[in-house]
């Protein structure tokens, strides 16, 4: 036995609330007797330090939709404590079996069982689960008020705030001898996390269109923070006699919403979504041709869909609450209706408002632009004069999305090595769909809000906004030279 004391105190980020764990199985069942198939086992993060808590408790920060909040939901509504148990350690297929999105009722101890080649070995101990091979064992029932959790430098880029989550009463705590404490870093992808996504991008990808007929392929974009922007491509086959440039997008629709109720896709932000049909060859993995592909097809006055007013991922500030938010689907099927050009002397004939500067060209169809905060004209007025300004462009059908941004020095085709990955990071993980969306002569046609192309999408820190995650330079340094030396 030991404590969580005795555990390494890791504060990752300047900013963390406290020590967390960063590698944990969270291992619940749904109810007291409960077969340990049904077993969840998850990876929350778990703050054992700082705050309000006492030395014998910890944070439990689950975000929406997890099975533990099932587990957490029938045993209040039995009158009980939900006993859970917290794993660091042991077998690496136990670690990834926590991070992968299995279907509802489908116990990850079996995907466990089945990547490491030998099942799950456990004992039960005063009603809790053991894992036989872990480092360490937290065991602990969830207490029936609520406690500040956070911040914490999480993998969006952001610190998420201190909120009031659920927490452990930690009973006993458990170790091997010569135990081995896993971590990990977390922050801007990439990171190490980057891997654990790859590798359930490689082993979901044929389960997918098994559990959607009608999808072909899914990207969760992890240079984007994950949630914040998806890719699919689906199929458009609602009318098999229409002619290709007859196409629209139908059949794309009922998949899109599909997706968005499917699993941990359903906290996608920007869905994008591609008829199969119209390139066989697209593949959602190779995001310029991707974006290409949509933009050259995107009518701006059809094929933009939002949700208001509705759910998002728990490390998503972008709509001003905690899981308050909206989304966008942009479905693109038929032929393509413009060219996208990627000239940098089409630069030359747009004329900016004083308020925006240092345009650049991300990728064909693509601008980011420059917003001088130290302007004395308001964001909304600079909007107004922009739109004009893109009105009278000869160029602007070719560049049908524009991303504004704090700034662009990394970004521009000249900037290969950066380029990409910060606008797919700034554009995402900083704009709200009903809140930062604009365009050309925008209207609503019976309800559906419609615009003339480019699509302008506010991209900038907002006040509301979290705090992004930097580290000391010297800290940074430092940590590389003992690296160095362990290598």
């Amino acid at each position: 036995e030991c404590s969580l004391q005795d555990l390494p105190q890791i504060k990752c980020a300047p900013d963390d609330g406290g020590a967390f764990l960063t590698l944990p199985q969270v291992a619940s069942r749904p109810g007291k007797n409960a077969s340990v198939m049904t077993t969840n086992l998850g990876m929350y993060r778990i703050q054992i330090s700082g705050n309000e808590y006492g030395p014998d408790e910890c944070g439990l920060h689950y975000q929406i939709k997890r099975d533990i909040a099932r587990h957490h939901q029938k045993a209040i509504e039995e009158g009980r404590p939900l006993k859970v148990s917290i794993f660091l350690g042991g077998p690496p297929a136990h670690t990834i079996a926590a991070i992968m999105p299995m279907p509802e009722n489908l116990s990850e101890l079996l995907f466990a069982g089945m990547l490491s080649g030998r099942r799950f070995r456990y004992f039960i101990h005063n009603g809790y689960l053991i894992s036989s091979d872990a480092d360490f064992c937290i065991l602990g029932e969830v207490a029936p008020d609520l406690k500040p959790e956070g911040p914490f430098a999480d993998h969006v880029g952001y610190y998420s705030g201190k909120h009031l989550f659920p927490y452990l009463k930690v009973k006993k705590v458990l170790c091997k001898k010569n135990a081995i404490y896993p971590f990990t870093i977390v922050g801007r992808p990439p990171q190490e996390d980057t891997l654990f996504g790859n590798f359930i991008h490689k082993v979901t990808k044929p389960m997918v269109p098994a559990s959607l007929p009608g999808v072909h392929a899914v990207h969760a974009v992890d240079a984007a923070g994950v949630h914040p922007l998806c890719l699919a491509l689906g199929s458009e086959s609602f009318r098999p006699y229409a002619k290709p440039e007859e196409r629209e997008p139908m059949e794309l629709l009922k998949t899109a919403n599909a997706l968005l109720g499917f699993n941990q896709v359903s906290l996608t932000k920007y869905l994008m979504i591609a008829a199969k049909e119209d390139n066989p060859k697209l593949d959602v993995n190779r995001i310029p041709e991707f974006f290409g592909h949509i933009l050259e097809r995107l009518r701006t006055d059809r094929d933009l869909h939002f949700q208001t007013e509705t759910t998002t991922d728990t490390l998503d500030y972008t709509g001003g609450s905690l899981n308050h938010g909206s989304k966008l689907v942009i479905a693109a099927a038929g032929p393509k209706i413009r060219d996208l050009r990627n000239d940098t002397a089409d630069l030359q004939s747009l004329h900016l408002p004083a308020a925006f500067t240092d345009a650049k060209i991300v990728m064909p169809g693509v601008l980011a632009l420059k917003w001088n905060s130290g302007m004395a004209e308001s964001f909304e007025s600079g909007i107004a004069a922009l739109r004009d300004s893109l009105a009278n462009w000869n160029f602007r059908e070719n560049y049908p999305w524009v991303s504004i941004v704090d700034d662009t020095s990394t970004l521009g085709i000249d900037n290969p090595q950066t380029n990409l990955q910060d606008f797919l990071w700034l554009t995402f993980t900083r704009s709200d769909p009903a809140l930062d969306l604009y365009g050309l002569n925008e209207r609503y046609v019976h309800k559906h809000w419609a615009c003339e192309a480019p699509l302008i999408v506010d991209a900038r820190i907002k006040p509301h906004h979290q705090k992004a995650i930097t580290f000391d330079k010297a800290v940074r340094e430092s940590a590389l030279k003992k690296l160095q030396g362990i290598l």
